[in-house]
């Protein structure tokens, strides 16, 4: 696990240095640097790595690392889970291996099949290699967007980095905001790729790979998880998936177990936690440590931000682990803006600090954990799933019912803060503004956080005219039309996969930990596992009725504690909240107050108060909304520094 930078420039070793002085966190065992002679046009070649230590702990494992002839570099971030088959495969055709790294293996696996080496690797990865001879920089990024790779392509100089700070250190290096991602990050929390919130930089999707040779760049997939068609027929019986799920997704978890250095695993309540554990239960043969977040009482007073910390450590018990509970309450005035650092983008998921918390707690006593990432968009475990069910049976009342009866009463009722029953009355206000709409837009709605509606109160009118042209679902609805003649249960699947869980869930988690210096790994996202789910696992065995994640919870049944099975769904959160209206009220009266605001120019101080004020007083709740703008004005404090954000409308 690294942090990789370079660039093909006219930049300097100086340069190249900061770049890769800038991912010291990702990387605190080893660095280094390769500059390239001068090209023709007079541009040479930098790659910049930081070392996490994974495998091989020796010199042995240093980056940039070269083929002997030294005609290939490469600096990689990840790890090749099947990395001992293809060792023993190139070794049979003559490679003679110095290190026990898989990165020597990822370098001979291009030497032996150029471009085409990605589609041998079963892992997570983001890497470039510079080939002399061809005189082309390879890059490419793992099938689900596990490790982040960012590009920037202007002007005759193109750079790459694990993280936008290190092609921030880049001298003269433009800093502007994106309008377009201005507007989905208002939307959505967060901004789906390509696009990052500053103008000129991308993020190489996930399943592509990208070759830059003689200052062009191009770029390809390489691999997409696809569908069956809504009429295809699955052969096998319910008991069988059942076996063999639960045996193929052992197998990923003991795949991923490869590592010189502690490993541990997230620990929630939770299936897809849980189901972890027990997989590495029972294929180590020293007990499994275990890491479990947890708030005090008060945080969690009407919120259903975490799972019951009790029911991990009975889980934990049950399977014989070394188990830590971690009891957090962050000084989160402070924190916030460190974590906004590390995640180089405004991501106002309040998740980002619960995940950071555990990852630097984690950290004293192991290098790598395990995650149930990926499990909800794989089985169908989200509550927005059953939203769409729901919303169908609801569609058949009449309308005069809906819509002058319902929807109104529904939007009506309070926020019922402190209660059990607020996210339950938030997640009906949702289904009211939605249920009318189509499938694909009603969907759209449902992952929507500020519509078109809403945004417009709260831009100033310069502004809103400069975002308002792109279609801030416009990268949902390709999508969409990808997987269009699929089931819609696993159209919705596919959407959340290449939206919601690379762009958001993926980021911060990858982020979140590498600034703790741990390497996070995510064994429902193997992606062979992935395909074979996808195409024989029908949509009725992954939603059933009211039951999330059905053949999951029956393929794990076996071998988990019953309560495990009954735990109701709740989200890897944090009490937002509770935050707002004790610990950070003062830092959004001065980071959202009129004068602050009037400085920056993007929002209209009055529309600002008003959803501060109706939050305050329960009447809406705006908390995630809130949080949104506050997390953009810090965002900009720290990237942007008060410089000219648009162009000016003429």
């Amino acid at each position: 696990m690294c942090g990789i930078c370079g660039f093909v420039s006219q930049d300097t070793e100086e340069t190249l240095a900061r770049m890769n002085d800038t991912l010291a966190h990702r990387g605190p065992d080893d660095s280094g640097t390769y500059l390239s002679a001068p090209l023709s046009d007079g541009c040479r070649v930098g790659l910049g790595s930081r070392r996490l230590a994974i495998l091989d702990l020796s010199p042995a494992g240093h980056m940039p690392m070269s083929n002997p002839e030294k005609t290939l570099w490469i600096v990689y971030n990840g790890e090749v889970y099947k990395y001992p088959q293809i060792r023993q495969e190139l070794e049979a055709k003559g490679y003679r291996f110095r290190s026990r790294s898989d990165t020597e293996a990822v370098l001979y696996l291009y030497q032996e099949y150029g471009v085409n080496c990605v589609r041998c690797l079963n892992g997570m990865f983001a890497l470039a290699i510079w080939d002399v001879a061809r005189k082309q920089l390879f890059m490419a990024r793992d099938h689900f967007g596990i490790k982040p790779l960012y590009y920037f392509n202007q002007n005759g100089r193109f750079a790459f980095a694990s993280e936008i700070k290190s092609m921030l250190a880049l001298p003269d290096f433009p800093r502007r905001m994106s309008p377009a991602a201005l507007s989905q990050y208002l939307n959505f929390l967060w901004v789906p790729d390509p696009l990052t919130m500053f103008e000129g930089i991308y993020k190489l999707p996930a399943g592509h790979y990208a070759v830059f040779q003689e200052g062009k760049l191009s770029i390809s997939e390489y691999w997409d998880l696809t569908f069956p068609p809504a009429d295809h027929h699955f052969d096998s019986d319910e008991n069988a998936l059942t076996g063999e799920l639960r045996d193929r997704f052992m197998r990923s978890v003991k795949a991923q177990l490869l590592s010189d250095v502690p490993m541990g695993a997230f620990l929630s309540a939770g299936l897809d936690s849980s189901s972890i554990v027990a997989s590495m239960a029972r294929a180590c043969s020293e007990p499994v440590r275990t890491y479990t977040i947890t708030f005090p009482p008060r945080y969690r007073r009407g919120e259903i931000t975490m799972d019951d910390a009790s029911v991990a450590k009975r889980t934990a018990a049950h399977f014989g682990c070394r188990h830590t509970e971690i009891m957090v309450e962050p000084k989160v005035v402070e924190l916030l803006p460190k974590l906004i650092w590390h995640m180089d983008e405004p991501v106002a998921d309040p998740a980002i600090i619960t995940a950071y918390l555990v990852n630097h707690e984690a950290r004293s006593t192991a290098t790598v954990l395990l995650s149930g990432v990926g499990g909800d968009e794989l089985f169908a475990g989200y509550r927005k799933y059953q939203a769409h069910f729901m919303a169908e049976r609801y569609r058949r009342l009449p309308n005069w019912l809906r819509q002058r009866v319902l929807e109104p009463l529904v939007l009506a009722l309070p926020v019922f803060r402190g209660t059990r029953i607020k996210g339950l009355v938030r997640l009906a206000k949702k289904m009211a503004r939605s249920c009318s709409l189509p499938p694909e837009d009603r969907f759209l709605m449902d992952c929507t956080y500020l519509n078109a509606k809403q945004k417009s109160s709260l831009l100033r009118e310069d502004v809103c005219w400069q975002i308002s042209a792109p279609d801030p679902w416009q990268t949902h609805r390709r999508y969409f039309q990808s997987v269009n003649n699929a089931d819609f249960l696993n159209q919705m699947l596919y959407l959340d996969i290449k939206t919601f869980l690379a762009s958001l869930n993926l980021t911060y988690n990858d982020k979140m930990s590498m600034a703790s210096s741990m390497e996070v790994r995510v064994p429902f996202l193997d992606h062979e596992l992935a395909e074979w789910v996808a195409w024989n696992v029908p949509p009725d065995l992954k939603l059933r009725g009211g039951t999330t994640k059905y053949i999951l919870r029956r393929a794990m049944a076996p071998v988990l504690p019953s309560e495990v099975l009954k735990q109701q769904k709740s989200g890897f959160g944090a009490p937002v909240d509770y935050w707002l209206a004790n610990e950070m009220r003062e830092i959004v009266n001065d980071l959202l107050g009129e004068e602050r605001l009037r400085q920056r120019g993007l929002f209209d101080p009055v529309a600002v108060r008003r959803i501060i004020d109706e939050q305050r007083r329960g009447r809406q709740d705006w908390s995630l909304q809130i949080w949104q703008l506050l997390t953009l004005e810090l965002w900009q404090q720290t990237f942007i520094d008060s410089k000219s954000i648009f162009v000016q409308k003429a």
